[in-house]
């Protein structure tokens, strides 16, 4: 283990505190539950086995356009963000694999793989970055990538996807996530059929190099940093996307990449019955794209997402969508606020689970609109956090994560070995 690593007994210690009341509250839903039906033991073995992946970059100070304010110890290479990556999954168990941004996280393969095995992580879906430029690359991003109307711009940015997926075969990847920030800011700037024909051809050549046992996810986003047009702005087009490259293709939706009120869970179900769900960028939002923490400004929505998430769990055969956190965090702890989030998203799920399918399936055949709305309701009013808290303690994680981090003094002990970070202009790590 890193010697930043928490030591299990401050784990210990703030469970024991912590363990009489737990079995208490968990002991107590277990009957209420059980009048209903449903095994607590069952939903909790299944939460015990979710796993939502980190975003390297997240556990860095994020940024606004204007500023950014790092705190205490900040990561200063891949390596560092993966020992915090290690602390989140320490105290959560649910969260054991860490998910690459490459330029940024470009390192020797070898050392990745044996740091994060060292660490008890693995690696999810890799991410490759053409919407900013590299120090050093020939070409520039600037007015786009993957549709860039040059060709030379346009083949940069298939061998660095091609790049990627080099990097993630060497370290146990499986997948390759594509987002471009390519676009216009102007009426007439491009000529939206030719751009996104260009877009195609360009992921069809990264399509062509991708490993038989991969899958590929394409994202959308409504806006951003094109202003007036957006290559992939929409889950339509990205579906056209998956389905004109192939079978191995697929939709990743992020809960900020839509227009303010836009139906997200309607979006997740058409996607899952036509077989394009690839997986999810979980954050909340106000206003845009704001990347806050998951379920902080509307749990109702993700648990939404997630009701439709165990319909098909239920009902489809291999069904796999990949699940990441995708955040920026500007006043909090990165880690706090990523072991939150990872708590949000389980108890989404876990809410999910104990849906009761029969009653909510008679009410909507029969066009009981209350009812059926009321059958959700009564799944996301239920406290789950026993259950949430029980997964926990029985894998090793803590009760209460953020409680027991804070009594680990991790961000102080990390913050006397890694430099202070400066102040300077906005983005994200």
């Amino acid at each position: 283990m890193s010697e930043t690593m928490i030591d299990p007994s401050v784990i210990e210690q703030d469970n024991a505190a912590r363990e009489a009341n737990l079995r208490q509250d968990y002991d107590s839903l277990g009957e209420r539950l059980d009048r209903q039906g449903i095994a607590i033991d069952t939903i909790k073995d299944k939460v015990a086995r979710f796993g939502v992946a980190i975003p390297s970059w997240g556990v860095g100070t994020g940024g606004t356009r204007f500023a950014r304010f790092p705190g205490t110890g900040e990561p200063r290479d891949i390596f560092d963000k993966l020992e915090d990556c290690a602390v989140i999954h320490q105290m959560t168990r649910s969260t054991p694999t860490v998910s690459l941004h490459i330029p940024w996280d470009k390192a020797d393969p070898n050392r990745l793989k044996d740091t994060a095995n060292r660490l008890g992580l693995g690696f999810d879906a890799m991410n490759s970055n053409t919407f900013s430029d590299a120090k050093g690359q020939a070409n520039s991003y600037k007015f786009g990538s993957l549709s860039h109307t040059d060709a030379a711009t346009r083949q940069q940015a298939i061998e660095h996807n091609l790049e990627c997926i080099e990097i993630g075969q060497a370290i146990g990847s499986k997948a390759l996530t594509v987002w471009v920030g390519d676009g216009s800011n102007f009426p007439g700037q491009a000529h939206f059929t030719r751009q996104f024909e260009r877009y195609l051809d360009s992921m069809k050549s990264v399509y062509q190099g991708l490993p038989n046992d991969w899958r590929l996810f394409t994202e959308h986003k409504i806006f951003e940093p094109a202003f007036y047009s957006t290559v992939v702005q929409d889950w339509g087009t990205n579906y056209l996307i998956a389905k004109e490259l192939g079978d191995r293709a697929y939709c990743l939706v992020d809960l900020g990449h839509h227009a303010p009120n836009v139906n997200i869970e309607m979006i997740v179900a058409r996607l899952i019955q036509f077989g394009k769900l690839g997986g999810f960028h979980f954050n909340d939002s106000k206003y845009g794209d704001d990347d806050l923490d998951a379920g902080s400004i509307d749990p109702y929505r993700l648990f939404l997402v997630f009701n439709e998430l165990v319909d098909a769990e239920q009902n489809l055969d291999d069904f796999r969508p990949a699940h990441m956190l995708d955040q920026s965090h500007n006043v909090t702890d990165p880690i706090e606020s990523l072991m939150v989030s990872a708590c949000e998203v389980l108890r989404s799920y876990a809410q999910g689970l104990i849906v009761d399918r029969k009653a909510l399936s008679g009410y909507q055949d029969a066009n009981d609109a209350l009812m059926g709305s009321q059958t959700l309701k009564a799944a996301f009013r239920t406290d789950v956090e026993p259950i949430l808290a029980m997964a926990r303690m029985e894998t090793g994680g803590a009760i209460d994560p953020v409680a027991a981090y804070r009594a680990s003094g991790y961000r102080q002990k990390v913050g006397e070995v890694r430099p202070a970070s400066e102040s300077g202009g906005g983005g994200i790590v």
